[in-house]
C-alpha cells in the first residue's frame, strides 16, 4: 500500500500568501464599507470590552502598587517620626532634669549666701524612710567630712533638722516635721517665743504646730518665724516658716496656731550641714 502523501507548503510561501490576504483584505476594507462591518462587530462585541477589562486589571494593579508603595513610603516617616519623637522626649526629660537641677543649686547657693557667716559643708540625700515626706533621711557626708551629732541642717530656704546619727561616711538627719522633733523659736516682728513642733499627720496639710506664745504677743498670720536664741542646740535666726493660723488657748494665759514650714519635706535632694555648733557660738 501507498503512504499517503503529506502537503508541504514553503514557510517563505506562506507568508507571502498571507502577506497578500492582508494586503487583500485592507484594500477591500478601504474601497468597500460594508466589507469590514463584520469584524468591526466581532471587535465591537469581543475584542473592545476584552480590552476594557484588561485595562481595568492593569488599572487595579497599578492603583495597589501604588497603595503599597504609598503605604511603605508612610511606614518610613512614620518610623522616622517616632525615632524623632523618643530623641525629642529625651532631650526635653533631660532639660527638664537640668533645669529642676540647677534651680536647686541656685537656691542652695542662695542659702549659702544667706547665712553666710556660718561654716557650712554640702551633702546629697541618699536615703529616707518609707512615706511620703523626708522626716528622716540619710546623707553622704559622715565624720571623715567633719559631721557631728547636733549640727544643724538647712535647704529649700531654712531649717531642715538636725544631725542625731553619724557613721563614718554617712549622717542621719531628723527634720522638724518628725513627731519626736520640736524647735524653740521666736517672731521676727516681736522676739516673742514659742514651741514649733512636727506633726506627719498635720504636715499632709502643709502645716506645723506652734504652742506656748504668751497670750500679749502680737502675732499675725504671715509673721516670720524663726529658731530663737534660747534653743539648746539649734542656731538663732534660721528661718522656719510664717504664720498661718493664730488664737487664744482655752486657758487664756497663752496663744497657739500653725505655721507653713518654708522648706519642701517632700523634695529635698541635697542640703547644707551647719558645722558651727551652738556651744562653740556661746563660747
Amino acid at each position: 500500500m501507498k503512504k499517503p502523501s503529506k502537503i508541504t507548503i514553503k514557510p517563505k510561501i506562506l507568508i507571502f500568501i498571507l502577506t497578500l490576504v492582508c494586503i487583500a483584505a485592507l484594500i477591500l476594507s478601504v474601497a468597500v464599507n460594508s466589507f469590514s462591518k463584520p469584524f468591526k462587530t466581532v471587535a465591537g462585541v469581543v475584542v473592545i470590552p476584552l480590552q476594557d477589562g484588561i485595562n481595568h486589571i492593569g488599572g487595579w494593579f497599578t492603583d495597589k502598587s501604588d497603595l503599597i508603595k504609598s503605604v511603605k513610603k508612610l511606614k518610613s516617616e512614620n518610623d522616622k517620626l517616632k525615632n524623632q519623637v523618643d530623641e525629642l522626649t529625651e532631650e526635653n526629660s533631660l532639660l527638664a532634669q537640668n533645669k529642676y537641677e540647677l534651680t536647686r543649686l541656685r537656691n542652695l547657693y542662695q542659702l549659702d549666701k544667706d547665712y553666710s557667716s556660718l561654716k557650712k559643708v554640702g551633702a546629697r540625700v541618699i536615703a529616707k524612710d518609707t512615706g511620703n515626706f523626708f522626716n528622716i533621711f540619710t546623707i553622704d557626708k559622715g565624720s571623715e567630712d567633719g559631721i557631728k551629732e547636733d549640727m544643724n541642717v538647712i535647704s529649700g530656704g531654712g531649717l531642715v533638722g538636725i544631725v542625731y546619727d553619724v557613721g563614718k561616711n554617712y549622717a542621719k538627719v531628723r527634720a522638724i516635721i518628725d513627731d519626736e522633733s520640736s524647735v524653740s523659736v521666736s517672731f521676727a516682728n516681736t522676739s516673742d517665743t514659742g514651741i514649733a513642733s512636727g506633726d506627719l499627720k498635720l504636715i499632709d496639710d502643709g502645716v506645723m504646730n506652734i504652742t506656748e506664745i504668751k497670750k500679749e504677743a502680737k502675732i499675725a498670720e504671715g509673721d516670720m518665724v524663726v529658731t530663737s536664741r534660747i534653743s539648746n542646740k539649734f542656731l538663732p535666726g534660721i528661718l522656719v516658716g510664717y504664720v498661718s493660723k493664730i488664737s487664744k488657748d482655752s486657758n487664756e494665759l497663752t496663744q497657739s496656731g500653725q505655721i507653713v514650714p518654708v522648706v519642701d519635706f517632700q523634695h529635698i535632694d541635697e542640703v547644707l550641714v551647719i558645722t558651727d555648733m551652738k556651744e562653740q557660738l556661746k563660747d
